[in-house]
C-alpha cells in the first residue's frame, strides 16, 4: 500500500530547468517567482473548486504569489480529456493550452510514454513515498481518497451499506457516477470497486464491475448521467458514487438542506492516488513549477488536507506536527479505511483498458 511509509522530510538541491529561461536552483524560490511573474499566467484543467479544496488551494496560490493569473480551463473534464488537451495544443502556446494536470494514477506512465509531460522534481521531494511518484520526476501522487456513496436523506430513507444494496428495487432511478467511466479516472476506480465487491480478485474485477452495472442498468436503479452536488440536491440522482473527499465538500455545502450522509461501503474499498504533472509543452513553464511548489509545501499540502484529501506528504506532516488537530477531527472515522487497497499502476491499467473499451457494450449507458 503506498501510504504506509514514512518518509522524512528533506530539500533537495536540484535544478530547474525551464524553457527558454535560465536555470535555478530549487531553494531559489524567489528566482523562480520572478521568471513565473514574467509569464504572467498559468492554466490548469480539470479542477472543481469543491474537488479536493481546489477552490481555496488555488486563491491560496494567487494570494502567496501575486502577478500570476489562473486561467481555468474545463473544471469537471475527466482524466482523459486532461491527456487529449495536451496533445490537442502541442504547438499552441494560446489560453488552450493546460501548463498542468492532475490525473489518475493511471494515466501518469503513458503520458509520459509518450512524451507528453515534462520532468520537474520539487523542493519536498524526498518526502513523497517512491511508490507513489516517477524515480526521474516526470508525475508524482498528490493526495487520495476511498470510494464512497453519498445520499440524499431526504429522498433516500433506507441507507445502502454495500455495493449490492444498489442494485435492491428501493434504489430505482437513484444510482450515478461522478464521471463518464470512459475517459474519467473518479468513474473508472468506481466500477473496478464494484468489481472487487462482488468477490473478484484484481484481475477480473473490471469484468466484474462492468457486469454489476450492467445489470443495476437493466434493473433501471442506474442513472446514465454525471452526478455532481447539484443533481444530488435535486433529486435527480440521489446516490452518488464519488471519492469520499468530493462527497465530503458537496456535504459540507448543502448545510443540512438537503441532509446527506456520506456511506464507505463495507467491501470493495478502493482507495485512489491521483498525480501532478506539467505538459511538456507547457507555454508557461515556470509557472508551472511554481505551482507544484505550492502544492507540495506544507501550506498547499494543507491545503489539501482541508478539502478532505489525504496528501501525499501526510505521514511526513503528521510526524513533524505540522496537521492541525481540527483537520484531523474533521476526517471520516479511520475504520472505514481499514480494508482500503490500493490498486497498483499495472492493476488501474488493466482495469482502465477493460471498463473504458467494454463500457458501451457490457453496460450500453452512454454517461452524460
Amino acid at each position: 500500500m503506498i501510504m504506509n511509509k514514512a518518509l522524512a522530510a528533506s530539500v533537495s538541491m536540484l535544478t530547474v530547468m525551464a524553457v527558454s529561461a535560465p536555470a535555478f536552483a530549487q531553494a531559489d524560490l524567489t528566482a523562480l517567482y520572478d521568471a513565473a511573474k514574467a509569464e504572467g499566467q498559468l492554466t490548469t484543467i480539470a479542477l472543481p473548486h469543491d474537488w479536493c479544496g481546489y477552490g481555496a488551494v488555488i486563491e491560496g496560490f494567487k494570494a502567496k504569489y501575486p502577478g500570476i493569473t489562473v486561467n481555468e480551463l474545463n473544471p469537471d473534464a475527466g482524466s482523459a480529456d486532461e491527456i487529449e488537451a495536451i496533445k490537442a495544443n502541442q504547438g499552441n502556446t494560446g489560453p488552450q493550452a493546460p501548463d498542468v494536470i492532475d490525473v489518475g494514477l493511471a494515466f501518469g506512465p503513458q503520458a509520459k510514454a509518450d512524451g507528453l509531460i515534462q520532468a520537474y522534481k520539487v523542493s519536498t521531494w524526498d518526502s513523497i513515498p517512491a511508490d507513489a511518484k516517477d524515480a526521474d520526476g516526470f508525475w508524482y501522487g498528490d493526495y487520495y481518497g476511498v470510494m464512497a456513496f453519498l445520499v440524499n436523506k431526504d429522498i433516500v430513507t433506507t441507507m445502502p451499506t454495500d455495493w449490492a444494496d444498489l442494485a435492491k428495487p428501493e434504489y430505482a432511478n437513484a444510482v450515478a457516477l461522478a464521471g463518464d467511466p470512459r475517459a474519467s479516472s473518479q468513474a473508472i476506480q468506481s466500477v473496478y470497486a464494484a468489481g472487487l465487491s462482488t468477490g473478484a480478485d484484481a484481475a477480473g474485477a473490471a469484468d466484474a464491475g462492468l457486469k454489476f452495472f450492467g445489470e443495476l442498468n437493466k434493473a433501471g436503479n442506474f442513472v446514465p448521467v454525471i452526478g455532481k452536488s447539484a443533481s444530488l440536491a435535486q433529486g435527480t440522482t440521489p446516490i452518488v458514487v464519488a471519492w469520499d473527499y468530493n462527497l465530503l465538500a458537496w456535504r459540507d455545502s448543502f448545510a443540512g438542506n438537503p441532509a446527506a450522509e456520506i456511506v464507505v461501503p463495507k467491501t470493495g474499498v478502493v482507495a485512489g492516488v491521483y498525480i501532478q504533472a506539467i505538459s511538456a509543452y507547457a507555454p508557461h513553464p515556470n509557472a508551472a513549477k511554481l505551482w507544484m511548489e505550492y502544492l507540495y509545501s506544507d501550506e498547499g499540502q494543507l491545503g489539501w488536507l482541508k478539502g478532505y484529501c489525504h496528501p501525499i506528504r501526510f505521514n511526513d506532516l503528521a510526524a513533524k506536527g505540522s496537521i492541525p488537530q481540527a483537520m484531523l477531527d474533521a476526517l471520516p472515522p479511520a475504520e472505514g479505511y481499514a480494508k482500503a487497497v490500493f490498486p497498483t499502476i499495472e492493476e488501474q491499467n488493466a482495469a482502465k483498458t477493460v471498463i473504458t473499451g467494454q463500457w458501451d457494450t457490457a453496460v450500453g449507458a452512454n454517461v452524460q
